[in-house]
């Protein structure tokens, strides 16, 4: 019988439902997180926008097969957009053998849709990294 994995009824649980998909090696599972027009922030800070794009971006993060580890710092609400600031890591060895040690300071944004679930609109999992200018 495959996993359930719930969408997040509360923007609290955003967080621990990604990682929860994260581990599922899935990348349709941690896309349902995502609304259609979402966008990411990539480390560059280059913003890429849509399923098909963001999605083969995390597949090569899950396919290395490690575990996220994350600190959730804040939570802000405003009606139905809320703001999430975490710090994560992704340590341990790849499936090349290469040690893998990725981290950051996330500022995303997340909205409750007409279904009542909290998916992504703006996912930047280096929010607090100086990058070049938009």
């Amino acid at each position: 019988m495959p996993e359930s994995f719930p969408l997040p009824t509360e923007p609290e649980g955003v967080v621990p439902s990604l990682i929860e998909r994260f581990k599922s090696g899935r990348v349709s599972e941690v896309m349902a997180l995502f609304e259609a027009k979402a966008t990411f922030v990539q480390n560059d800070g280059d913003a890429i926008t849509g399923h098909a794009q963001i999605g083969a971006k995390l597949e090569r993060d899950i396919m290395l097969g490690l575990p996220v580890k994350t600190t959730v710092r804040h939570v802000f609400v405003a009606d139905d957009i809320a703001q999430l600031v975490l710090d994560w890591t992704i340590d341990g060895t790849g499936p090349d053998g290469k040690e893998v040690h990725l981290k950051g300071t996330a500022c995303d944004v997340v909205r409750r849709g007409s279904d009542g679930f909290w998916r992504f609109i703006i996912d930047n999992n280096q929010g607090t990294a100086v990058r070049k200018r938009a």
